[in-house]
């Protein structure tokens, strides 16, 4: 079966807003998800947080603790755009690297192997290593591991 990693902007969740979630642009983004796993693919989803908060902008706040601040609002973005995904009926689960509450899950390759093979969506957050993406999309894959295309 195949594997992709989309990749969303965490900006456009917010549609004409600019800030935080505009729901019918994120139902119409799960639709397209939900279009694309009904012709058989397995979904990694990576979601930027930009709607929330954009690092760079800040010139009193050190870079690595703006990049965190960036990285929760990613856990943030994947709860909401995950929820919106079990609203259109997709089994969804959401892969933290560190304990996050009840509601995500702590990274492993096993058991993200195991999401994809139980028909999930399966969404990252907060993992450092997705921060720059647009830098070094080969980076990515070779740091999960996941053989995505």
């Amino acid at each position: 079966m195949k594997r992709v990693l989309l990749k969303l902007s965490g900006e456009a969740l917010a549609g004409e807003k600019k800030t935080g979630f505009d729901e019918a642009t994120v139902i119409e983004v799960a639709k397209q998800i939900k279009t694309i796993a009904e012709e058989g693919l397995q979904i990694g989803i990576v979601i930027g947080g930009g709607n929330f908060w954009r690092g760079r902008t800040s010139e009193t706040i050190d870079r690595n603790k703006a990049d965190q601040i960036g990285m929760l609002a990613t856990v943030m973005n994947c709860i909401y755009v995950s929820d919106i995904c079990r609203y259109l009926g997709l089994k969804t689960e959401i892969f933290t690297p560190f304990v996050c509450g009840a509601f995500t899950s702590l990274y492993s390759k096993d058991a993200v192997e195991e999401s994809f093979a139980q028909g999930k969506i399966v969404f990252f957050a907060h993992f450092p290593h997705f921060i720059h993406l647009s830098l070094s999309t080969l980076y990515l894959y070779r740091e999960t591991g996941l053989k995505t295309e």
